[in-house]
């Protein structure tokens, strides 16, 4: 049973679950009376191919294989066995609008099936979001993933949790309000999933010469821990269980209508978790202590990266 017309993601790179310590009276308004947790796990290891890359095809790191080096280099294989949620929706829906706007370029050159049909765009979060909001009001697309970067430039710039960190996220703040208003001029607010995530945290390190930095990759609290957001007509309000950032794929796909596969320990991980959809309450897997993926440490920014 199709649940929603559109689910519209918006992915904030690197704010780990430090949104909750920012500013974000934007936010705050949009999911008063929705659900959230700030206490949702990263992929392991905590770095953003790994992380969205288990978020776009509901599986772990060490199978879907994708690291930040990977998707620089590779399409998606059309044929993955692993497909992302882009083909699974172009799947159901053919003649729907589905599209990729995101800030760093290898999410749209790198986890993107090139026979998908997805309508795709990579520019600076400042220059992106005025376009991805037209795409909305224009298309009213079933589903569409916003990604915005200037978070974990950031927090690798001057270290996670910090002012200026922080102070971005505050910037991103202001942008999920425009793709939320978005939908409220296209008119599709009463049959629309909007969801707030982000992929990981990171540290702050203090540097030899003075000042701090971070990284990420690791699986302390600070790095593992993210923010997942939800607001729509039959999203419960209050606190989201257990969930793993993978799970959204199991959200998109029950929002959409869309059979999802059976849960595989070595497969589809995938999960709704508890106290997200009104009515639903399903046993939640406990898959935080999932490893396999070798461990890796990301220090260096996205080139796509900027910090306003």
């Amino acid at each position: 049973m199709k649940r929603f017309e559109h689910v519209i993601v918006a992915g904030i790179d690197g704010a780990g679950a430090f949104i909750q310590n920012a500013k974000t009276p934007c936010m705050d308004a949009i999911f008063a009376s929705g659900a959230r947790t700030f206490r949702a796990f990263a992929s392991r290891p905590s770095i953003s191919a790994e992380c969205w890359g288990s978020m776009l095809t509901g599986v772990s790191p060490a199978l879907h294989g994708l690291t930040n080096e990977w998707i620089s280099q590779h399409a998606y294989p059309t044929d993955s066995r692993f497909p992302t949620l882009y083909k699974r929706v172009r799947g159901a829906y053919p003649d729907a609008a589905v599209a990729a706007y995101c800030d760093w370029s290898p999410l749209v050159t790198g986890i993107v099936e090139a026979d998908a049909g997805v309508d795709c765009l990579s520019l600076r979060d400042a220059e992106l979001i005025g376009p991805a909001c037209e795409y909305i009001r224009s298309r009213k697309p079933a589903f569409m993933f916003v990604h915005m970067d200037s978070v974990d430039g950031a927090g690798h710039k001057f270290g996670y949790g910090t002012p200026q960190h922080l102070n971005q996220i505050e910037v991103c703040d202001r942008y999920v309000q425009l793709l939320y208003s978005a939908c409220r001029d296209a008119g599709m607010l009463d049959s629309t999933l909007f969801l707030v995530l982000s992929d990981h945290g990171g540290t702050c390190d203090e540097r030899p010469e003075g000042g701090y930095s971070g990284s990420h990759g690791g699986w302390t609290e600070a790095e593992r821990r993210i923010s997942f957001l939800a607001a729509g007509p039959g999203i419960q309000a209050g606190e989201i269980g257990d969930m793993n950032i993978r799970d959204t794929a199991a959200i998109v796909l029950y929002a959409l209508g869309i059979d999802m596969p059976a849960f595989d320990p070595n497969g589809w991980t995938a999960q709704l978790p508890e106290n997200l959809f009104a009515g639903v309450q399903v046993p939640y897997i406990d898959i935080s202590g999932e490893t396999g993926a070798v461990p890796r440490v990301s220090r260096v920014r996205h080139t796509s990266q900027t910090a306003e």
